[in-house]
């Protein structure tokens, strides 16, 4: 699944089911590892019910999500106290390379990619916290004061210098970006290109009778959409809101939990279960 870039859509009610803030928070915090286990490079909230404001719902995933992807030395710098964050402390660790342990300049290496808030604009270029005792001058640059920026580790002496980089230049894994979408999973599929789209359901086809035509268009695909369903309603109900149907719109509708013995499997359950069976799939 590395070579290819990894959304997964996810509805705003997903959290509906939960009253309190904790739970909510626990839940979301499933969703975040999940994701960043298996390498998805987006999350994606989307309305699922037209008749509430579901704005609320949005903002507190996606802040909780982003503060998750977070490294912890940047928290405090990019997040401001918050009710959302109340019960930020019992979010699980990510632990992915681009959360570092390295807290001393002296465990840096040449060549390193870190994370970094801007601090401020010299002279000489932008100085940017990277979670050491000591910022990184990017040279002949000015950057915009509170930024979060990608550097690359490039010379450790007296003084620290780094060059801004891309995400796609690094080769490991590098967190997911999460996405606000206050429109419904139709018009996602319909304003957005992906080169698969592929709707989880308990009615539909089985993984292992779809297999093959999935490995012909997921070898060729640069993106990969991944939907999931409310803890109310599945995705044929909510698309059926928009007068959809879910095969017309979505290549390939598939039933990840064969045989389940529960009348519902959780969103973040099927979540997880799913991207395991596409990456022992995809990655064997």
């Amino acid at each position: 699944m590395k070579d290819k870039s990894i959304s997964i859509a996810i509805p705003a009610s997903v959290v509906s089911d939960t009253p309190h803030l904790r739970e909510k928070t626990s839940k979301v915090g499933l969703i975040g590892r999940a994701a960043a286990i298996f390498g998805v490079d987006e999350i994606i909230i989307y309305r699922d019910n037209p008749e509430f404001d579901q704005r609320g719902d949005m903002d507190l995933i996606a802040t909780l999500l982003s503060y998750m992807e977070t490294p912890q030395y940047l928290r405090k710098k990019l997040f401001r106290l918050s009710p959302e964050l109340r019960y930020a402390g019992i979010l699980p660790p990510l632990r992915t390379p681009h959360h570092p342990l390295t807290r001393r300049v002296s465990e840096l290496k040449v060549g390193e990619y870190r994370e970094g808030v801007v601090l401020s604009n010299t002279r000489n270029g932008a100085v940017v916290d990277i979670g050491v005792e000591k910022p990184a001058l990017v040279p002949n640059t000015r950057l915009t004061l509170g930024r979060r920026v990608t550097v690359k580790v490039v010379v450790i002496n007296e003084h620290l210098v780094a060059e801004i980089a891309g995400r796609q230049d690094i080769p490991n894994y590098w967190g997911y970006v999460v996405t606000r979408w206050n429109k419904s999973l139709g018009m996602l599929v319909k304003d957005r290109r992906f080169d698969v789209k592929i709707a989880t359901s308990k009615y539909g086809a089985s993984f292992n009778s779809l297999r093959g035509m999935i490995c012909d268009r997921w070898r060729e695909a640069k993106t990969v959409l991944i939907a999931f369903g409310a803890p109310s309603q599945g995705l044929h109900e909510i698309v059926k809101q928009e007068g959809l149907t879910l095969e017309n719109i979505m290549d390939f509708v598939v039933n990840l939990v064969p045989g389940q013995k529960t009348e519902t499997v959780r969103t973040e359950e099927a979540l997880l279960i799913s991207l395991a069976v596409l990456n022992m799939t995809f990655d064997a």
